[in-house]
C-alpha cells in the first residue's frame, strides 16, 4: 500500500516540478516568435460572428501566446519516460513496481495523449498565421477537427473492444450492459462529446483548474479500483496542469489553447472507460458538460427561435461575464464547483461498486 501511495503521489511531484522548469524555456520562445493570433476574434460554430465575445477578449488575444499546454503533454511524457528508464537502468524491486507503463492501463491513454496533442499543436500553429487581408485565421475547421476525433475515439473503442476484451456498460447501482461491439461507438460518441467541452478554454485559469480537479478525482477513482498504473498516470496529468495552471492563472502568461484541451478531452475518454465510470462522468467533469450543454442550447435557440438567445453568450462563463461578473469570480467558482462534483461522483462510484 506505501509503495502504491509513492508510485502516484512522486510521478505528481516530478510532473509539476519538470512543468515548472519547462515554462521560461517555452515562454521566451513563445514572445520571441509572437506565437499568439495575429488578428482578434472568433467565429461561433454557426459560422457567424462574436461580437460580445470579441468586445470582451479582443485586448487578450492579439498579446498573449497560444501553445501552453505544452507543458502539461511535455512534462507528463518527461516523468513517464524518467521513470521508465531508471527501471530499465537499475531494475530493482521497487523501481520496477515504480514504472506505470502497462499494455492494458495506460498505452491507450498516453497514446491518446500524445496524438491529439500534436493534433492541437498543428491547429494552433494554423492560427497564428498572418490572416489573409479581411479574414481571421481559425486554424482547422471544426469539420476536420471533429473527423480527426471521431478517428481517434474509433481507434479507441477498437482497442477496448479487441485488445481489452471490453464488451460492457456500467449501468450506475444497477449492474453490466452487455453491449458487444456497439462499445466501439459508444466510445466515439463519449470522445465526440467531450471534444465539444473544449470550449471552458476560454478565461484565465479556468480550463487548467478545472482539468486538474478532474484528473485528480480520476486519480482517486482507480486507486480505489486497484489500477495503481492508470492512478499515477492521471495523478501525472494532474501535476502537469496544475504547473501549466501556475503560469496561467491571472493575468496570463499563455493560453492552453487546442494543443492542451484536445489531448486533456480525448484522454479523459479513455480514462472514464478503463474505470467503468463512462456514466458518472457528466457529474465528475460537470462543467464540461454545462459548458458544452449552453453552446449546443444557444445554437438550437438560434435555428429554432428566429435567431433569439437564450444566453447573452456562449459558452456560459462568457455569459457570466457579459452580465458583469469579473472573470476571476466566474473562474474559482466553477473550480469549487468541479470539486463538489468531483468529490460527489467519486463516492457514488465507490458505493456502486
Amino acid at each position: 500500500m506505501i509503495l502504491s501511495v509513492i508510485k502516484v503521489f512522486v510521478p505528481t511531484a516530478m510532473a509539476f516540478f519538470a512543468g515548472i522548469a519547462i515554462a521560461p524555456l517555452l515562454t521566451n520562445y513563445l514572445y520571441k516568435h509572437r506565437m499568439w493570433k495575429k488578428k482578434a476574434g472568433k467565429i461561433s460554430p454557426d459560422g457567424r460572428a462574436t461580437p460580445i465575445f470579441d468586445k470582451l477578449h479582443a485586448h487578450k488575444e492579439t498579446g498573449t501566446p497560444r501553445m501552453g499546454g505544452i507543458i502539461i503533454w511535455v512534462s507528463a511524457l518527461v516523468t513517464i519516460l524518467i521513470i521508465w528508464f531508471i527501471a530499465q537502468v537499475w531494475p530493482t524491486e521497487t523501481t520496477t513496481k515504480l514504472d506505470f507503463l502497462s499494455r492494458n492501463q495506460t498505452w491507450l491513454p498516453i497514446f491518446t495523449l500524445i496524438v491529439a496533442s500534436l493534433l492541437g499543436l498543428i491547429d494552433d500553429l494554423l492560427q497564428i498565421r498572418e490572416p489573409k487581408e479581411g479574414k481571421n485565421n481559425g486554424g482547422l475547421s471544426f469539420f476536420n477537427r471533429l473527423s480527426i476525433v471521431l478517428a481517434l475515439g474509433l481507434v479507441g473503442g477498437w482497442w477496448f473492444y479487441a485488445k481489452l476484451g471490453v464488451s460492457t456498460l456500467h449501468i450506475p447501482f444497477w449492474g453490466e450492459l452487455m453491449v458487444g461491439m456497439w462499445i466501439i461507438p459508444i466510445f466515439v460518441l463519449v470522445m465526440s462529446a467531450l471534444f465539444s467541452s473544449g470550449v471552458i478554454d476560454g478565461l484565465d485559469g479556468l480550463s487548467g483548474g478545472v482539468m486538474a480537479i478532474i484528473f485528480t478525482a480520476y486519480s482517486g477513482i482507480a486507486f480505489f479500483q486497484d489500477q495503481i498504473d492508470l492512478a499515477a498516470f492521471c495523478a501525472v496529468i494532474a501535476g502537469g496542469t496544475l504547473a501549466f495552471l501556475w503560469f496561467n492563472i491571472p493575468p496570463a502568461r499563455f493560453y492552453m489553447s487546442e494543443t492542451g484541451i484536445l489531448g486533456l478531452t480525448t484522454t479523459l475518454t479513455v480514462v472514464a472507460f478503463l474505470t467503468d465510470s463512462v456514466l458518472w462522468l457528466p457529474l465528475i467533469a460537470f462543467p464540461l458538460f454545462i459548458t458544452a450543454a449552453s453552446v449546443v442550447i444557444q445554437l438550437a435557440s438560434k435555428k429554432l427561435r428566429g435567431g433569439k438567445k437564450v444566453f447573452l453568450v456562449a459558452p456560459l462563463h462568457h455569459h457570466f461575464e457579459a452580465i458583469g461578473w469579473p472573470a476571476y469570480k466566474v473562474v474559482m467558482r466553477y473550480w469549487i464547483i468541479c470539486v463538489i462534483t468531483a468529490i460527489i461522483g467519486m463516492i457514488l462510484i465507490l458505493l456502486d461498486k
